[in-house]
Parts: structure tokens; sequence; C-alpha cells
């Protein structure tokens, strides 16, 4: 095993995931919301749904947006994080806005049509990976916020979609979709699942899923966020006072691939069935 600066060892082995536990409808005044437990770490991620799109979209647009917002509570950290009152700042912004563009990349904005999503991850409990567990939390979410969307008939392929004279007058009626057709469509909206995870080199080891004692005893951390069919939405990674050679990165990435397929088979198993 590598050394550690605080004399402790480590629980698990270098490439053990930590336990995923997920509870569905946490918060049932959202839309959809997931309470995400990643070992210690805890994430509320819940899903709503603005009245309208953005200011700065076209009136007539046929695509939809995602946005999400990311927040430490003030009991999640060993001493109290103070609350960000007047907007994000520093790390929160640039994790908000990882979280946000992960999430984008992984739904086709088309296919969700004029609708816009806000995604909120509040961290209940931190003990390393926030971030990710955040995107792997929203991305469940998510998913769970279109199937429901699709469900209500506010969320339908485009040639089922009122026109603009059709909502004018307001006696159009959603068509309902078959099974068959619903999940058809939420596979286009959200082609593949999308997860984050956490990986780091202590003593030119790698080791997986970095909680709070592995993250501050790592030479080299890194964050890789990939979607279920292989590819790479965005890869974080920095030596902390070190360096990493080309074989060591390959090492980081390989052992991040084996992480990322467990959560995307947690995450099969926890939406199939669910409503």
């Amino acid at each position: 095993m590598g050394k550690f600066k605080t004399g402790f060892e480590p629980t698990r082995a270098k490439d053990e995931m930590r336990h995923v536990e997920v509870e569905i409808d946490f918060t049932p005044n959202a839309l959809a919301s997931i309470l995400y437990r990643q070992g210690d770490t805890v994430i509320l991620a819940c899903v709503t749904k603005e009245s309208r799109l953005p200011g700065w979209f076209p009136r007539d647009s046929s695509k939809g947006w995602v946005h999400a917002e990311y927040s430490l509570l003030p009991g999640s950290t060993d001493s109290r994080f103070r609350r960000e009152r007047r907007g994000a700042k520093g790390r929160t912004q640039e994790i908000e806005r990882l979280i946000a563009r992960s999430l984008r990349a992984a739904v086709d904005l088309e296919a969700l049509g004029p609708i816009a999503l806000n995604v909120d991850c509040d961290v209940l409990n931190a003990d390393g990976g926030t971030r990710c567990a955040s995107i792997t939390a929203g991305n469940l979410a998510l998913r769970l916020a279109v199937r429901r969307l699709i469900a209500k008939g506010i969320c339908l392929p485009k040639d089922l979609r009122p026109t603009f004279e059709q909502q004018k007058e307001g006696n159009w009626v959603a068509p309902k979709l078959s099974d068959v057709e619903a999940t058809n469509h939420e596979n286009a909206v959200i082609p593949h699942d999308l997860a984050a995870i956490s990986v780091g080199l202590i003593d030119h080891e790698v080791w997986l899923d970095l909680d709070y004692l592995l993250d501050s005893n790592a030479d080299v951390d890194m964050n890789v966020v990939k979607t279920a069919d292989g590819k790479y939405v965005e890869i974080q990674g920095t030596g902390e006072e070190a360096t990493f050679s080309g074989d060591e990165l390959m090492a980081l990435l390989g052992n991040a691939d084996g992480g990322l397929e467990v959560l995307f088979d947690a995450q099969k198993l926890i939406l199939d069935g669910i409503e």
C-alpha cells in the first residue's frame, strides 16, 4: 500500500469502489429527486421544470436547456461551510459548470424539445468525490424527470408537438405514447447514461473512487466523466506538487473505466421498472 501522510490505512483495496445506495423521490415536490450515497458522500439531486426557456433563447426555439447548480450545505464538512448567499463563487461555480455541461453533453436538446430543466445538486455530507457523485446522481434524476415528462405528454417527439396555433387556441390534447414509443423517445432524449468517478496516484499507485483520506494524500487526482457508450465528456487531471507519466495517465483512465462500468450497471438496475 502507499504511504499516507495521516498515518491511517485505507479500508478498501486500490480498485474497490465505495458502496452506492439510492433513494428515489426523497423530496416529493420535485419532478424527480435522488438521494445518492457513495460511501460517506451524500448528494441530494432534484430536477425541476422551469415555466419558460431562458430569456436568451429564441421565442420559437425547438430545443431545450439543462442547467445545474451545486452547493455544499453548512453541515456537510467537518467545519461549517458558510452559505454562499450572493451566488456561487470560485470552486462552487467551477463545479456547477462542470455538472451542467456534463449533463447537457448526455442530452439531445432538440429531442428534449422547448423545455428548461434545473438540476440542483446539494451535498449533505462530503467525504471526497462530491462533483463526480453529483454528476452520477444528476444523471439518474434527469432521466427519471424526462421519463415522467414523456408520460405526462409534455416531452414529445418533434412531429407530435403542438403548433404555435394549437398552443394559442388552448384546446390541444397531448397524444398518448405507447410504452415502446415512450421508451424510444426517452432514449432519444438521453441516448446514453452519464457517470463520473475520481481516481488518483499515491506513491505511483492508482487508487479508485477517492474519499477524503485518499484525496488528501494523492500526488495526482483526476475526475473522469463518461457516457455509457464509452465516450469521454471531460477529464480533469492535476498533479499536486507532482508529475505523472503517459503510462500512469493510461493506468488512471483504465482504472476509472472499471469504476464507471460499475456505476453504469448500478444506474440501469436502479432505473429499470421505475416510472
